[in-house]
């Protein structure tokens, strides 16, 4: 699987005719959120844009350089060995797979995920209205399990017309391989109906899936609405750890909500777009 990203259109400075001005206003807070945190027009080509549109998915490619990624790994590794049997409880656990949650509280070494200027010009092309962050996670998945039924992250199908709501990230803490496992999608489901509506077996693959391979480092961005899901790692030995970046339209409730849950050292550190972003005072 291998693509570009392209860049959302700019919200518009000037109110339109016919919006609501509270719409306006929020339009402009998601805009100057935006422009300081570094997301410009023309930051991704439109051959980009159109694949997250047509396809549901895009792979930005290797934004986590070898010190970052080091940084990660091990920062993931401390955090398992601290929380135990607790990590991951702020979002979900999950059964042959190692979780950890709310990351947005435990280390500015995520900072730069959650805020990347590239994977906010992809999110906001997906939602195209203002939108917050909805959780940021880890996951491993061992040895022998990690499968799962292919799924959308949203209730229900999308009806012409309407809007999507989610959108998610993967970000790469190890390669992605046959072997190890990896992200399945169906391209172009986020168009269709919810996979529970269409599919007799969700866990069976899907004749027009493709499959997640690539480097540690890599990046892929995908409409959530789309069809997807984890294979199983079919190593013995080889470890699967992703992060996952995941947003919401403000409208609706974040997976983990920031406010209930940040330290107040983290408060402290975030910029006022950073706090618009986790939707927090």
């Amino acid at each position: 699987m291998a693509g570009d990203l392209a860049p959302p259109m700019c919200v518009a400075h000037h109110q339109h005719v016919g919006v609501p001005v509270e719409d306006n206003e929020a339009a402009a807070d998601m805009e100057r959120c935006l422009d300081a945190l570094g997301v410009r027009p023309g930051l991704l080509p439109a051959s980009q844009r159109e694949e997250l549109d047509q396809r549901g998915y895009v792979v930005l490619g290797r934004l986590l350089d070898d010190e970052w990624l080091t940084l990660l790994r091990q920062h993931f590794e401390e955090l398992i060995a601290a929380e135990g049997d607790q990590a991951g409880l702020e979002a979900h656990q999950e059964e042959g797979a190692r979780r950890l949650g709310n990351l947005i509280d435990k280390g500015e070494v995520f900072d730069g995920i959650w805020t990347h200027p590239l994977l906010l010009a992809a999110i906001h092309q997906v939602i195209a209205r203002p939108f917050k962050l909805s959780s940021l996670n880890g996951r491993d998945a061992l040895p022998g399990a990690g499968h799962q039924a292919l799924h959308a992250d949203w209730r229900k199908g999308r009806a012409a017309g309407d809007p999507y709501h989610v959108c998610n990230s993967i970000w790469l803490l190890d390669d992605f391989t046959p072997e190890n496992g990896s992200t399945r999608l169906v391209p172009g489901s986020h168009r269709r109906r919810h996979p529970d509506e269409v599919l007799v077996d969700s866990r069976a693959p899907h004749p027009d899936e493709v499959h997640l391979h690539a480097p540690a480092g890599t990046v892929a961005v995908f409409n959530s609405h789309t069809w997807h899901g984890g294979t199983e790692n079919r190593s013995t030995n080889l470890s699967r750890r992703a992060l996952h970046c995941y947003f919401v339209a403000r409208e609706h409730p974040a997976q983990t909500e920031p406010a209930e849950r940040l330290s107040v050292g983290t408060r402290a550190r975030l910029s006022p777009a950073q706090r618009y972003l986790l939707d927090v005072d």
